[in-house]
């Protein structure tokens, strides 16, 4: 017990004392995960709408994929995006394999179907008379596209805190394609890992502190965000 106090009380004073490591690791998660999620969602949310409002072909089988797509193993999805980018890969000539950006690549591909299966289930549950109503009012699809999003905005909310919640702590896929390296492609999970094993505990813990601390502020200021709009 003396240990673990102890081990606390040195994770608050690496914090406390702006180590600049431990904030270098920090930014740098943030920065991959926020450009995987607004990816993610930029493809994810018009493609969820699209099959929620049921406007696509080969809907069941683009649904199928996306069902698969969120059950996918991380560490499978890492070992996809290796052998993609490695040298021997057809996209080996961009030289992202252990690199922020194979790092982003990666989630992207893991929140992907995360936001964009959740926003069709979402959209699949607003009432359809709100799709007739916009029609008679002369909406073009678009409009009646983003007239139905913005009814379903709770569950899309959902799907985007779903999806980071999915990639800011995923460790496999951004461990096989960014291999770790410190000050280049170190991120908080990786980093808790390494830490763990070489027995630094007290970085190791003021790593998951901050982890815990980032996923509930963000997942507490998008819900304050939903209750502005409502309000």
């Amino acid at each position: 017990m003396d240990d673990i106090t102890r081990g606390l009380a040195q994770a608050l004073e690496l914090i406390l004392s702006g180590d600049a490591a431990l904030f270098e690791i920090v930014l740098l998660s943030l920065q991959v995960t926020g450009a995987a999620l607004a990816l993610a969602m930029l493809a994810g949310i018009p493609l969820g709408a699209a099959l929620g409002l049921g406007r696509m072909r080969a809907q069941g089988l683009v649904t199928i994929f996306l069902y698969t797509g969120m059950g996918l193993p991380p560490v499978v999805v890492g070992l996809f995006v290796y052998l993609m980018l490695s040298r021997s890969g057809p996209f080996g000539s961009l030289a992202w394999l252990f690199t922020p950006s194979a790092m982003i690549v990666a989630q992207v591909i893991i929140a992907f179907p995360v936001v964009a299966g959740l926003t069709m289930t979402a959209v699949q549950a607003v009432d359809p008379q709100l799709r007739l109503q916009a029609r008679a009012l002369g909406a073009t699809r678009i409009q009646e596209m983003w007239t139905v999003l913005q009814e379903a905005r709770i569950g899309v909310v959902a799907a985007t805190v779903a999806a980071f919640g999915a990639i800011i702590s995923e460790v496999g896929a951004v461990m096989l394609v960014g291999g770790n390296i410190e000050g280049k492609t170190r991120v908080l999970t990786t980093a808790i890992v390494l830490n763990t094993r070489t027995g630094d505990f007290a970085l190791a813990l003021a790593l998951g502190m901050i982890l815990l601390t980032l996923t509930f502020l963000i997942n507490g200021a998008m819900l304050q965000l939903q209750r502005v709009r409502d309000g």
